[in-house]
C-alpha cells in the first residue's frame, strides 16, 4: 500500500427523504422545468447521467449544483446548448433507447454485512491506532456500491432491516466505464474533473472539490505518476498542516472512511493528488486542503482508466 500525504476531508450532514420506487420509475419529463427539492425525475435523471459515463456525484433525488454541472457536463459532450438546463432535445438523447429500470432489487449478502469498523474517533492520533477506517454501516457500504446518498437508501426502504437475505432497492447505475484517458481537465470554476481520450472524446466528466483561497489546489499541467489502491495516509505537520493539536507525524490505516478515500492518484507536483473521500455529498459544499477530491466510486472507476503520464491540467 502506498502513503499518502494531505487532504483532509470535512463533515456535512444529509437530509432526509420520502420518495417511493414507484415514485421514481413513473416519473416523466413534461418539456418544462424540474421540480425544486427533491422528486422522483431528478433521481431518474441522476441515474441516467450515471450510466451515460458523466457522474451526478450522489443520487439522491434534489435538484442542484452537482447534477445541473453533470447535465452541463452531458450537454457538452453531446453537442448541445450548455446551460444545465433539462429541455426536451437533452432529454431525448439522454433516454435514448434505454429501458432499463432506474431501479433494482439487491439481496444483502453476509459479505455486506462484514468487516465493518465498529467506530472511528475524531481525533488524528486516535485514528492512526485503528487497523482500518472502514465502513461504519451495511449502508454506507451499500450507498457507495450504488452510488447512492445513504440518507435516501435507507429512505427508499424504511422497512428494511439491512441484514442477510433482505432485499432492498438500490439504484441501478450501469456499468464502469472501459477506455484510455489520455488527458484530464479540472475546471475550478465548475468544479468537474472532465477526462478526454487521445482523440478529444469526453470519456468522463465527475464533481469534485477542490482547494481553497488558503489551500488552492495546483495551477498550470502535471502529470499522473502512480495509483495507490487503499492507500494509507501519512500525517507529516511539519510539512503539511497541524489537525487537532498533534504534532508528531503518523500513518493513519486504509479503508474508505480515511483522509484520501479509497484511491489516491499521485500527481508530479509534491504532496498533491486526486484522491477520494469519506462524505461524497460534500464534495459542492466543502473545499479541500490542495487536492481534487472526488466519490470514492469516481475515482476508483478513474483509477482504472489512467496510467501514469495522462496530463491533469488545472484551469480557471
Amino acid at each position: 500500500m502506498r502513503s499518502i500525504v494531505l487532504c483532509v476531508p470535512l463533515l456535512i450532514a444529509g437530509p432526509a427523504f420520502a420518495l417511493t420506487p414507484e415514485d421514481i420509475e413513473t416519473a416523466t419529463f413534461d418539456g418544462f422545468e424540474v421540480p425544486e427539492g427533491q422528486s422522483g425525475l431528478t433521481v431518474k435523471l441522476q441515474v441516467l447521467l450515471d450510466r451515460s459515463g458523466i457522474s451526478p456525484g450522489v443520487v439522491d433525488g434534489y435538484k442542484g449544483g452537482m447534477s445541473e454541472s453533470a447535465l452541463r457536463g452531458f450537454e457538452e459532450r453531446h453537442g448541445l446548448l450548455v446551460d444545465g438546463i433539462l429541455d426536451p432535445e437533452a432529454w431525448s438523447v439522454l433516454i435514448g433507447g434505454d429501458a432499463m429500470p432506474i431501479l433494482m432489487i439487491y439481496t444483502i449478502s453476509a459479505e455486506d454485512v462484514s468487516s465493518l469498523t465498529e467506530t472511528i474517533p475524531d481525533n488524528v492520533a486516535e485514528k492512526a491506532k485503528l487497523e482500518r477506517l472502514g465502513y461504519l454501516r451495511v449502508t454506507e457500504r451499500l450507498a457507495e456500491r450504488f452510488h447512492m446518498d445513504e440518507d435516501f437508501l435507507m429512505a427508499l426502504n424504511p422497512e428494511a432491516a439491512f441484514d442477510v437475505g433482505g432485499p432492498v432497492w438500490v439504484a441501478a447505475p450501469g456499468d464502469a466505464l472501459v477506455a484510455e484517458v489520455s488527458r484530464i481537465e479540472i475546471r475550478k470554476s465548475e468544479r468537474r474533473a472532465v477526462a478526454f481520450d487521445a482523440m478529444g472524446w469526453m470519456v468522463t466528466n465527475y464533481p469534485v472539490a477542490i482547494g481553497s483561497a488558503a489551500t488552492p489546489s495546483p495551477e498550470g499541467v502535471v502529470e499522473v505518476v502512480a495509483v495507490a489502491m487503499d492507500p494509507t495516509y501519512s500525517y507529516l505537520p511539519d510539512i503539511n498542516f497541524v489537525v487537532d493539536g498533534v504534532t508528531e507525524a503518523l500513518i493513519l490505516p486504509p479503508g474508505p472512511n480515511g483522509p484520501v478515500g479509497s484511491v489516491w492518484i499521485d500527481l508530479s507536483k509534491p504532496t498533491y493528488g486526486l484522491h477520494g473521500t469519506d462524505t461524497p455529498a460534500a464534495l459542492f459544499q466543502a473545499a479541500s486542503r490542495g487536492c481534487v477530491r472526488f466519490t470514492n466510486w469516481d475515482v476508483e472507476e478513474l483509477a482504472h482508466l489512467v496510467k501514469p503520464g495522462v496530463s491533469v491540467e488545472f484551469l480557471e
